[in-house]
């Protein structure tokens, strides 16, 4: 049987890459170069889709005005979503949740109009859309993270004032906005967890076998607590 692996320095990159890409909110300025921006978007853009789809958009935000215009919009949901939270309300106000003034670069991701046509693989799903466009954010994040950049996935906001602003056409629909840039430090745990705010599930509660529920023999019961 062929061996179809990469070498192990780069496997061991790959998973680097996963352990260690963090949802950042905190940013140092700079700037990500050109020729960088490009292989980070040619990586997004080798993301699998359903239907081969591609229903991925990007919007590069570079205008000053533009971008306080979509931190507004941020920071009214932002208030809204701390209502809704009740008792965590002001817990959740002490976090900061994204860095669209601080970051070197903002991008908008968008899925595309026309996707109704897209019928192969979303007859039943007509959510594989998002699905393939958040593998294509995936993509970006990893290569990013390899790359030294930090990035932040800011879903706080009213699709249809984004929408507004950007311009989009009838039928787009706005699914992020990705803080992209240098940062000082990456964090040692998911900053959720670092804040307390929830912790990584073990993955052997969230493995079945055969059915929902039935515990998978992948995870005996000695080694089905977790590192952090």
């Amino acid at each position: 049987m062929v061996d179809h692996a990469f070498p192990q320095e780069e496997v061991r990159a790959v998973y680097r890459a996963i352990r260690e890409r963090r949802d950042m909110r905190h940013f140092a300025g700079g700037e990500v170069a050109p020729e960088v921006l490009r292989r980070l978007l040619e990586a997004a853009h080798h993301a699998p889709s359903v239907g081969f789809m591609q229903p991925w958009r990007f919007i590069r935000i570079r205008d000053a005005a533009l971008r306080r215009q979509l931190h507004d919009v941020v920071q009214r949901e932002r208030v809204l979503t701390a209502r809704a939270l009740g008792e965590r309300e002001d817990e959740f106000m002490r976090l900061k949740v994204q860095g669209l003034l601080d970051a070197a670069e903002l991008l908008a991701v968008s899925l595309a109009d026309g996707r109704d046509k897209h019928v192969f693989g979303r007859r039943t799903l007509p959510q594989m859309d998002l699905a393939s466009a958040s593998c294509a954010i995936q993509n970006l994040w990893l290569a990013a993270r390899a790359e030294g950049l930090g990035m932040g996935w800011v879903s706080l906001f009213d699709p249809a004032e984004v929408s507004a602003l950007l311009g989009l056409p009838e039928g787009a629909e706005p699914i992020a906005l990705l803080c992209l840039g240098p940062v000082h430090d990456f964090y040692e745990e998911p900053m959720l967890q670092r804040e307390r705010w929830a912790r990584r599930e073990p993955l052997s509660a969230l493995v079945f076998d055969e059915c929902w529920g039935r515990p998978s023999d992948l995870f005996p019961t000695s080694s089905s607590v977790e590192p952090a």
